[in-house]
């Protein structure tokens, strides 16, 4: 027991020694010094901290991404978009294609002409391509929220989903619904001459970035007879650019391009590939989506 009487005032006093009123070896003053040194230490990388932050800050815009190496040039996206980009299906079979008409229905659900009649947020462009609509300066927020123009889900006729709620599919005619990404601020350039540019594609309106689709291979070419484009003069009108951002243009919708498989050999796999074309639009092997897009196909009769 006089051990353990003796242990325990040993520690207690190498906590606390009343004659020296010290606690942990150092006085009141000393320990209150410490704490004034680590509380001007911490806030001063506080402050630091704070004011780098601030400091970067001042460098961002609201409205424009400072870096957007990532996603310029456009990529080119597709619906339906399956898991490894094949679409496979069989025309006796509603549920095997249930999902590709519901994907399609949610993506064209903004372009009803009930959700584009407000004229305070929508203005018509034109049914015929044009030279781009400039809205004003990028950074001028006093302007308020940007017109966004109509874009009538008519113009993709039959792969609209107006008519044929089954977007072809159901007769082994499947559409596809095409878009550019988009990117604040860009402005697409057309082809400066038709020479780069695919046979079958002919002649392109000044005002449009194309866009066209071909087998991957050559010995399917055969096997794809028709391939359909609805929209506006097959490709990306420029009265649709520039797209200002999600805070100057919320409403924004971008032009659409379908493309209808029409005639194909079923019961096969085909792999077509699809293309836009522009003096500013490049193509990546290291992205299969930058520019163009490729995928598989199989329609089972």
């Amino acid at each position: 027991m006089s051990a353990n009487k003796e242990g325990n005032s040993g520690w207690k006093s190498f906590l606390w020694n009343s004659e020296k009123k010290e606690f942990l070896g150092r006085t009141g003053g000393s320990w209150f010094k410490i704490f004034i040194f680590y509380v001007i230490f911490y806030g001063c990388l506080a402050g630091i901290f704070i004011g780098t932050i601030q400091a970067m800050l001042m460098t961002l815009s609201n409205y424009k991404p400072t870096y957007q190496d990532r996603v310029a040039p456009p990529g080119l996206s597709h619906t339906p978009r399956s898991e490894k980009s094949e679409i496979s299906y069989s025309m006796q079979e509603e549920d095997s294609y249930r999902l590709y008409v519901k994907s399609m229905k949610e993506l064209l659900e903004p372009y009803l002409d009930e959700k584009q009649a407000d004229d305070m947020k929508f203005e018509d462009c034109g049914d015929v391509p044009s030279k781009y609509t400039e809205r004003g300066d990028l950074e001028d927020s006093g302007s308020g929220a940007r017109k966004a123009c109509r874009f009538k889900r008519s113009l993709l006729q039959e792969c609209s989903g107006l008519v044929d709620k089954t977007f072809g599919f159901k007769d082994g005619k499947p559409c596809l619904i095409v878009k550019l990404n988009r990117i604040v601020n860009f402005r697409p350039r057309p082809p400066k001459t038709n020479v780069s540019l695919p046979v079958g594609l002919g002649m392109v309106s000044e005002f449009v970035i194309p866009i066209f689709c071909n087998s991957k291979k050559e010995e399917d070419a055969s096997k794809i007879r028709d391939i359909k484009y609805f929209g506006m003069a097959q490709g990306y009108p420029l009265q649709y650019y520039p797209y200002y951002g999600k805070l100057l243009h919320p409403d924004y919708l971008q032009p659409l391009v379908a493309i209808q498989l029409a005639n194909i050999t079923f019961n096969e796999e085909l792999r077509i590939e699809c293309k836009v074309y522009g003096e500013n639009i490049d193509y990546s092997e290291k992205d299969r989506y930058q520019g163009r897009f490729d995928f598989k196909i199989m329609i089972k009769s």
